[in-house]
């Protein structure tokens, strides 16, 4: 059993497949980024205190699964999501709607995707993918971040789907209820609501942790971990602020690079001269977080480590906060009536 689905690579998994899955109610208007935008993907959050793969916990994306959410509840369209106790009525229901014509998106485990390069395996659990038909006993797979499908035997795909640690999916699979064609009025309504509610959660998050002043926050510590945590430790650190923003969902520059491109596409719907603006802002947001990124692996690989290399490298974050909080202070600004 195979689907009629079309596989397109994306940049970032869960506004890949949110885009993929809406793409036949949408005659292909929700594009990855108009879905990552009106999902209001682009955050920032930094936890010292929870640990993960022995770093602080650093995100660069929502929490997984809102982009999808947001999306189709902007667009007005209702999404079944189901999680599982069971692997057995895990496999039943997600063959039961393979059956009934609909490709399904699932949460998974990066750990054991065994068509992934073994040093991208490690144990995050915020992994997306499309599941779209089954022959003899392979799922068949639309990895959005993956040239070409792929395929998955149903014990690999259930080993994945009820990966454990943080963030465990407990076998969650997600698909949008068919409600009809999208129109360009709901679009255009869902694009000022994503902007609005992106604005919010990088603007007005109370707090040093989050946002736009997570950011500064942030490159304000790494100028204190050389003499408090010891080059060695603090050089593991940097290296899980590049894993979270380069390997994970293309955080650091990628996601800038996307929301540039939301908002660009977005002016086509709404026809303010500022989008096109404000996008280039992001697009040099994202230059700097690249560039941040380059100078973390120079420390991180021991090419360089004095005090002055960690003081540039806060530099960046804070140069990067500056820049952000412009872009969306700018449109915040903006009167969409």
């Amino acid at each position: 059993m195979k689907l009629d689905f079309e596989h397109r690579q994306s940049a970032h998994c869960e506004s890949g497949v949110t885009s993929s899955l809406l793409r036949k109610d949408s005659g292909g208007k929700i594009t990855e980024p108009l879905a990552f935008g009106i999902g209001a993907g682009l955050f920032y959050v930094y936890v010292p205190l929870i640990k993960i793969n022995n770093g602080p916990a650093i995100a660069f994306r929502t929490f997984p699964g809102l982009i999808f959410k947001r999306t189709c509840n902007a667009l007005g369209i209702p999404v079944i999501r189901k999680k599982f106790s069971s692997r057995e009525s895990a496999e039943k229901y997600l063959q039961e709607r393979l059956d009934e014509g609909h490709p399904v998106g699932c949460q998974v485990g990066v750990y054991y995707l065994s068509y992934f390069p073994r040093e991208y395996r490690f144990h995050f659990n915020a992994h997306n993918l499309i599941v779209y038909g089954k022959e003899d006993d392979n799922y068949l797979i639309s990895d959005p971040v993956m040239e070409t499908t792929t395929s998955l035997t149903s014990y690999e795909l259930e080993r994945v789907r009820f990966a454990k640690g943080a963030l465990a999916p407990k076998g969650q699979l997600y698909y949008p209820k068919d409600t009809g064609e999208i129109t360009d009025e709901q679009i255009r309504k869902a694009i000022i609501s994503g902007i609005k509610n992106n604005v919010n959660q990088m603007l007005r998050i109370p707090g040093n942790f989050a946002g736009v002043r997570g950011i500064k926050y942030t490159g304000e510590k790494i100028k204190k971990w050389r003499d408090k945590l010891g080059l060695q430790k603090a050089g593991l650190y940097l290296a899980q602020l590049v894993r979270m923003q380069e390997e994970i969902g293309t955080g650091g520059g990628g996601f800038r690079y996307i929301y540039a491109a939301f908002l660009q596409e977005a002016y086509a719907y709404l026809q303010k001269e500022e989008l096109l603006e404000i996008s280039k802002k992001f697009t040099a947001a994202g230059d700097l977080w690249r560039t941040a990124a380059v100078q973390a692996a120079g420390i991180y690989k021991g090419r360089i480590g004095s005090q002055k290399d960690f003081d540039q490298m806060g530099d960046y974050l804070i140069e990067i906060s500056v820049l952000e909080k412009e872009a969306f202070t700018a449109l915040k600004s903006i009167k969409w009536q």
